[in-house]
């Protein structure tokens, strides 16, 4: 075959070939694979993107999944694979809730409102504790997913801070307590009780936030 009958060929085939593209699904997953090769590489795409994203206005939705592969991809290496992928699962929730303005489903102060609210919508109910007098008043509840099962996300304020603390049934009483994560000036911590494990994030500094764990861990709730 010659050169001309070579392109004539291809030219032919390019023009009848049918095109399925890709479904949104397997182009995250590509994404996230790449994202959980190499941390630097990653940092580099997520610069990328956010700059496009910035540039063409599509929204922030994109920004919040790049953000979380990138830390899943920074936990994903270290010795403690599976609280770090929680962990990594709880600033992205608490990011998007932030970045996507929606904090709440339901916002109220009132334990006797954010509480019956999850009644129908989870197998469980979260325990709500009120910590205004200590100064971390709750305002709201929604609906997370975390861990691969919806969740409850309580949310609670400290000043001009906003605190997540995602509540779900503790899989098994062996499970460990694993301490507080520092990622990119976001806090995590964690730990267990009344059968409930508990995940608490926010920017405010790691003091605070122990705190604010061990009154929740103390206090009376509902």
């Amino acid at each position: 075959m010659n050169y001309h009958e070579d392109a004539e060929l291809g030219a032919h085939i390019k023009s009848r070939a049918s095109y399925y593209e890709a479904p949104q699904g397997l182009r995250d997953s590509i994404v996230l694979a790449l994202a959980e090769a190499e941390l630097p590489k990653a940092e580099h795409w997520t610069k990328r993107w956010l700059e496009w994203q910035r540039w063409m206005g599509m929204g922030v939705a994109f920004a919040c999944g790049i953000l979380l592969s990138v830390a899943v991809s920074y936990f994903h290496g270290d010795k403690t694979a599976q609280p770090n992928r929680i962990a990594a699962q709880v600033i992205g929730g608490h990011v998007r809730s932030l970045m996507l303005t929606h904090l709440s489903d339901v916002a109220s102060s009132d334990l006797q409102t954010v509480k019956p609210w999850f009644n129908g919508k989870l197998d469980y109910s979260p325990p709500v504790a009120d910590l205004a007098s200590d100064g971390f008043p709750l305002i709201g509840g929604r609906l997370d997913y975390m861990d691969e099962r919806p969740v409850a996300a309580l949310v609670y304020r400290h000043k001009l801070h906003t605190i997540n603390v995602f509540v779900w049934p503790a899989r098994s009483k062996y499970l460990p307590v694993y301490g507080t994560v520092t990622w990119h000036g976001y806090n995590v911590t964690s730990w267990q009780g009344d059968g409930m494990q508990f995940w608490a994030v926010s920017d405010i500094n790691t003091s605070e936030l122990q705190k604010f764990a061990e009154l929740l861990r103390d206090h009376p709730s509902t």
